[in-house]
């Protein structure tokens, strides 16, 4: 949802250097008239790594990492605990996306609340930080400051709540140890249990991209771990910060990430050399270069004036999407996508396919190619930005390039 999208922010505090900081997040979701898809769900990352996961069709929580396994055997009870905390908190859940219903006057159709809390952890200073995030409907309903123990509405349906909790001094008194002592001191132990996963490195590779001529240049990094990295266009060995618009960093569906930055310039002959995109990453000493030249860009339409040599039309026989926990739904229609100018020689394709009527707040569906294997995808919703399509193409979408 627009404010709890799983963006993983960075702490630079020099330009080779970024300070790790240890992450654990969990996304609370409940839902209405979604055929198909659970109406509750929770799931937990560590360093943005999923490692459980709860829904109501399952009634059960589940370890998704391996190393979960040795977590479990020295604590025996924690599974247990687990699933019987998320059955009550299902069905309080449920009650609650009710309550915000009523407060906005919403009868029938899809809605959604969610939840977003965790604390972080800088395993050098030892400090530690919390965050405790609500939504509805893709807009920020309330939020806790985790230094005063305060709860703030975003709006005024969020009043009546905010009045409650803030009166509410056991409350205040739980939330202040749970920030302070018990999920820093959970997030140790998991880092621990994880380390060999958590934190290892992995280097992305980086590729130049660029749709038209007329379009912004875009440094796309893709394949690194951990989290923690920057991207970003530098200039005679300075950093830019006007005429650049960087995204935020995605996850991947082998556990690493991505993320990409646009730089608007016109590629002229003249300005070749001059710009460079460069990739950090926490842990790794270096960076990685790439420097801006027409040879080193990936595009549709390699010269300025040529006419793209081929069309693609694009058949989606499974459409899935995943929430921000990156959850997978169920497969929606057959739905076929636009016609989409390729260069044969290129290596990097845009389709855009629209949406599906059975999700009547789809607005439209993003597919990025890298060498015939779809990387990124995304469906949009009103305030929704869900992650999706992750694998080779010929699995999602049939044969491609099309017999």
């Amino acid at each position: 949802i627009k404010s709890l999208n799983p963006v993983y922010p960075i702490t630079c505090i020099s330009p080779y250097f970024l300070l790790v900081i240890h992450t654990l997040r969990y996304f609370r979701t409940a839902s209405t008239d979604i055929a198909g898809f659970p109406a509750y769900i929770e799931v937990g990352y560590v360093d943005g790594v999923e490692f459980t996961h709860y829904n109501s069709e399952s009634k059960k929580a589940e370890a998704k990492q391996d190393w979960m396994k040795s977590f479990a055997v020295d604590n025996p009870d924690y599974w247990e605990m687990e699933t019987q905390r998320n059955v009550v908190n299902e069905h309080v859940f449920l009650v609650n996306i009710g309550i915000a219903k009523e407060r906005f006057n919403h009868t029938g159709g899809v809605h959604i609340i969610q939840w977003m809390f965790g604390c972080e952890w800088n395993d050098e200073t030892n400090e530690t930080d919390g965050c405790n995030q609500h939504s509805y409907d893709g807009e920020d309903f309330i939020a806790l400051d985790t230094k005063t123990m305060t709860y703030v509405a975003a709006n005024p349906q969020a009043f009546i709540t905010t009045l409650k909790w803030n009166r509410d001094q056991d409350r205040k008194e739980y939330r202040k140890h749970y920030y302070t002592e018990m999920c820093p001191s959970l997030l140790r132990r998991l880092v621990n249990y994880g380390q060999k996963v958590l934190m290892r490195t992995e280097l992305p590779k980086v590729s130049l991209l660029q749709k038209t001529p007329s379009s912004p240049v875009t440094c796309h990094a893709s394949g690194f771990y951990p989290h923690m990295a920057d991207l970003f266009w530098r200039k005679d060995g300075e950093q830019l910060h006007e005429d650049v618009d960087s995204g935020q960093t995605l996850p991947n569906h082998d556990g690493t990430f991505q993320m990409m930055v646009d730089l608007r310039l016109e590629v002229t002959d003249e300005v070749e050399g001059q710009y460079e995109c460069v990739f950090q990453l926490a842990g790794v000493k270096g960076e990685i270069v790439t420097k801006l030249e027409k040879r080193n860009i990936l595009s549709n339409a390699r010269n300025e004036g040529e006419e793209p040599s081929s069309r693609i039309l694009v058949t989606a026989n499974v459409l899935s999407f995943t929430t921000c926990a990156d959850l997978i739904a169920r497969a929606y229609e057959k739905k076929t996508g636009n016609c989409c100018h390729v260069d044969q020689n290129s290596q990097y394709v845009l389709v855009i396919a629209s949406g599906s009527s059975t999700l009547p707040t789809a607005t439209g569906f993003l597919l990025v190619i890298f060498d015939g294997c779809p990387v990124l995808g995304h469906v949009y919703f009103r305030h929704l930005l869900m992650t999706i399509i992750h694998g080779p193409w010929r699995n999602t979408f049939g044969a491609f390039p099309p017999e």
